[in-house]
């Protein structure tokens, strides 16, 4: 598996350019302690993302992200740097998350997407179906969360 860059701009990116088994690193993100806590008041309070004392003395031993968190950090690269801007159709739905390590703030992670197989649907010719697993890693290599969706994306032939 080899890590490689579109051929194709997203503004001309249809479902015959991801190439399956092809694995692309899309970017970079970073979570500050305050867009951590700041997303954990409004939609994850759980003590370990909002406080630092009882963080502290949670099985994570400080602050982290909630996965959520994550996963919206992630998908914001995602979109700027992998999903067609003239050819998505959207998704069906994640079909696993997995929150493999916790994320600490000020961390650069990395993501990366694999097309792990597509396949052009039969009922609607004029698009296909793209099964991924986006990884984010953080500076040590370590993977943080895995991620396995399928996106819809229109063809540019029939």
């Amino acid at each position: 598996m080899s890590i490689t860059t579109f051929k194709t701009p997203a503004d001309d990116r249809y479902f015959e350019d991801y190439e399956p088994n092809a694995t692309y690193e899309l970017g970079y993100f970073s979570l500050s302690e305050a867009e951590i806590i700041d997303f954990a008041r409004r939609f994850d309070p759980q003590p370990f993302h909002l406080d630092h004392d009882a963080a502290a003395r949670s099985h994570f031993g400080g602050l982290v992200a909630s996965g959520w968190h994550t996963c919206s950090a992630m998908m914001r690269v995602v979109v700027d740097h992998f999903i067609s801007s003239v050819a998505s159709m959207g998704s069906p739905g994640v079909d696993e998350i997995r929150w493999l390590n916790p994320v600490r703030p000020g961390e650069q992670l990395k993501v990366q997407v694999t097309i792990e197989k597509s396949r052009r649907s039969a009922s609607k010719p004029d698009r296909g179906l793209i099964h991924t697993r986006m990884e984010v890693f953080g500076p040590e290599g370590l993977p943080r969360m895995t991620v396995r969706s399928v996106g819809l994306v229109g063809c540019r032939t029939r």
